[in-house]
């Protein structure tokens, strides 16, 4: 029976165990690195918080929280570790959109008391054939974030005979072959590797036209979700990591002209450098105004679902904002870093690897600018959306 997993936790108290956190994201985020997947202290740890249910509606037993509470949990969690944080909060989403199946699918998902742990590769591909029951599902998928701890991946395909419109399907892990592709200079804890799927037999309750789960359209009990579409959701929380990495840099930028003593001087302080002092208020301002922008997105969105489904502009306008709070806090990052000194490029520093996370986050389709920017612009002149953007 589902419904039965966890308790419902109050945004104040998901916050606290969120803060709390980050210290073990912080000790185990060189380890991350080095085996590119989210270690397992971090695992057991965000699962003995019961955070992984945030935002399970509270009809299948999760918490039911909105998505304030899920972009601000992840960008604190980034103070620790930005691809940790990314991690933690695509398995949080994940589950959320196997909650948007139907009724036999959560069964199997959420019943007696289980939480599903998911990968979702959104871009579409592959080859579906429709069969008796169900569908034979063939393809190779990308960026499969956390698929290394999952026990289920949900792929994106082309539906049988129905032009561009796609479908969802979630198959086993077990049924798949992983292929070890992460090997990048930033955000290597996300272990996104690359999934290969062979005639796979998936049943009809465990597929989904793909515009319900877009659009969201599907009402479930408890949902602190409902309403906004899945790639608001997905744009803003993204950007999370970015914001707290550049929170996390501003703060380690502050401690470290504190104690820094200028090289080839007669022992000048750099905090008693007015250029210095100039470069941490310009980085604190620009922090300010990429976190302001962002949260006004969010509350936007969010008020604008309780309508019913936000429309194209207010979609166009969140994953701008997204956008924008990412570019923003790359450029806070490197404000830092260029006043820093070169020993922060030692491996065992955190700035460079928050330099690295951001640098490498920044290059998800999500964010890329210009087809962003383009996308809001085209939407405000009212030409619309086009089938393959996304908003």
């Amino acid at each position: 029976m589902v419904g039965q997993m966890s308790s419902t936790m109050v945004p104040a108290e998901f916050f606290a165990r969120c803060d709390a956190l980050v210290p073990v994201l912080a000790a185990h985020a060189d380890e991350g690195e080095a085996i590119r997947r989210l270690p397992d202290a971090v695992f057991e740890a965000t699962r003995e918080a019961d955070l992984f249910p945030a935002v399970v509606p509270t009809s299948l037993g999760g918490h039911g929280l909105g998505l304030d509470e899920l972009a601000q949990g992840t960008r604190i969690l980034a103070h620790g570790c930005p691809a940790s944080a990314w991690t933690i909060s695509f398995f949080m989403q994940h589950a959320w959109l196997l909650s948007r199946f139907g009724i036999d699918a959560n069964e199997e998902f959420f019943g007696s008391g289980t939480f599903p742990f998911a990968a979702a590769p959104l871009a579409p591909g592959g080859r579906v054939t429709e069969v008796e029951g169900g569908y034979l599902v063939s393809g190779t998928w990308e960026w499969a974030t956390c698929v290394e701890q999952s026990e289920w991946i949900m792929v994106h395909g082309f539906a049988p005979g129905a032009g561009l419109e796609t479908q969802f399907f979630v198959i086993p892990v077990a049924e798949t072959l992983v292929e070890d592709v992460w090997f990048t200079s930033g955000m290597r804890a996300t272990g996104s590797n690359t999934v290969h799927v062979s005639e796979c037999f998936v049943p009809e309750r465990r597929t989904l036209p793909a515009l319900d789960l877009i659009d969201n359209t599907r009402s479930v009990a408890g949902d602190g979700l409902a309403n906004i579409p899945l790639v608001s959701v997905l744009a803003l929380v993204a950007a999370a990591p970015a914001l707290g990495a550049a929170e996390a840099a501003v703060d380690l930028y502050r401690e470290r002209l504190q104690e820094r003593v200028l090289a080839y001087t007669l022992g000048e302080k750099a905090a008693e450098q007015p250029a210095a002092q100039i470069r941490l208020a310009t980085a604190m301002s620009d922090l300010a105004s990429a976190r302001a922008g962002w949260a006004a997105a969010i509350a936007a969105i969010v008020e604008a679902s309780t309508h019913g489904t936000p429309d194209q502009q207010r979609r166009a306008e969140a994953r701008l904002a997204a956008a924008a709070a990412v570019r923003a806090s790359r450029q806070i990052i490197n404000t830092v870093c260029e006043g820093a000194g070169a020993s922060v490029y030692k491996t065992g520093h955190p700035l460079q690897r928050l330099q690295r996370d951001v640098e490498t986050l920044k290059g998800h389709v999500i964010f890329d600018w210009d087809r962003t920017a383009e996308l809001a612009g085209r939407v405000t002149l009212g030409l619309g959306l086009r089938p393959t953007d996304m908003a």
